[in-house]
């Protein structure tokens, strides 16, 4: 039996969530339902207008594979997460967070000093979440802060695609899948959002490697960006090159899970949609944690679908801790 259910890693990013309306996009430029890099300087000045504007919703610790993780955890998975704060208030914030949860991390009291990143979600009427995304000192997430015995002593390497933007967190996260692979653990991957699949697909190919991954995780938008294709059957058969399986959230329409043999169609649970972050991080945490703790793909698929809708349906990247208790009882008794 291994010791961690999961070893992710990712950018570790404090979430700061606002409602604003499609008139406060436009006006500052930005993206809508997409991921923005941008830089500090940025960062104050669109903080400083969305706090006087709006004021601040939410703020939680986030980023793509921590959500994942958190979810996981809060339904009785054991994980271990690699990333990078620095020593400063937020920092401290997020780590007191991952520790809250019970998950075990490399962080430790003399972080270094810098900025901890963060990211500004933009959440509008219709549930779609628009994010700016100051990485701060993520970005120089690297090999020295892999636990390779951690990830040794797990069932999978869980890694974020995120992690794509920057060389350094690149090379780690490649570090991390060859470590896997030498002592024979599975590894995940998501491709997070499709602005990464849109921009930086060599180095998304450059991480999946020639052998791919054990399960590939992505949205309908990210699979038809991956594979250049508007058809859904052709993105299907490009995933299954890359990934022995994978499962692909459709929205409304549930997901599409291939679990190596067969396809499983999920389907999705009828909600009032009010913030869709972190939704997708959500669906792969309970996924993980359904087919790691002996459930069918099946089962899990319908755990994570019931997680994702009620993420959904909240405001802000996850639920209360008792809320995922409540809905693993509800789908698997």
């Amino acid at each position: 039996m291994p010791k961690y259910q999961i070893y992710g890693i990712g950018n570790a990013l404090v979430d700061k969530e606002f409602e604003v309306n499609e008139d406060f996009l436009a006006s500052h430029g930005i993206e809508k339902g997409m991921m923005t890099l941008i830089e500090e300087d940025q960062l104050h000045s669109l903080l400083e207008s969305l706090n006087t504007t709006f004021g601040l919703k939410k703020r939680a610790g986030g980023g793509s594979a921590a959500n994942t993780l958190f979810a996981a955890q809060y339904l009785g998975a054991k994980t271990f997460y690699t990333c990078n704060v620095a020593n400063d208030e937020t920092g401290d914030f997020y780590a007191k967070d991952l520790a809250a949860a019970g998950i075990d991390t490399n962080l430790h009291n003399e972080r270094e000093n810098g900025v901890t990143g963060r990211c500004l979600v933009m959440v509008t009427s219709d549930a779609e979440r628009t994010m700016n995304t100051y990485l701060g000192i993520t970005a120089n997430l690297n090999s020295e802060h892999i636990h390779a015995d951690a990830i040794g002593e797990s069932e999978y390497l869980y890694i974020e695609g995120y992690l794509v933007s920057s060389d350094t967190a690149r090379a780690a996260a490649i570090q991390c899948k060859n470590i896997a692979k030498e002592k024979g653990i599975k590894t995940a991957m998501t491709f997070s959002d499709p602005a990464m699949v849109q921009f930086f697909k060599p180095g998304l190919e450059e991480m999946l490697g020639e052998d791919g991954v054990d399960l590939l995780f992505c949205n309908e938008e990210e699979a038809l960006h991956f594979a250049d294709t508007q058809d859904l059957d052709a993105a299907k058969a490009k995933l299954g090159t890359v990934a022995k399986a994978y499962v692909i959230t459709l929205g409304s329409k549930g997901a599409y899970i291939f679990d190596g043999e067969n396809g499983i169609e999920v389907g999705a649970h009828d909600v009032k949609a009010i913030d869709s972050n972190g939704a997708g991080d959500n669906f792969a945490g309970a996924f993980l944690y359904g087919i790691t703790a002996g459930h069918s793909w099946e089962e899990a698929g319908k755990l994570a679908s019931k997680t994702a809708a009620e993420v959904v349906s909240n405001f802000g990247p996850r639920l209360d801790a008792p809320a995922y208790g409540q809905i693993k009882s509800e789908i698997l008794g």
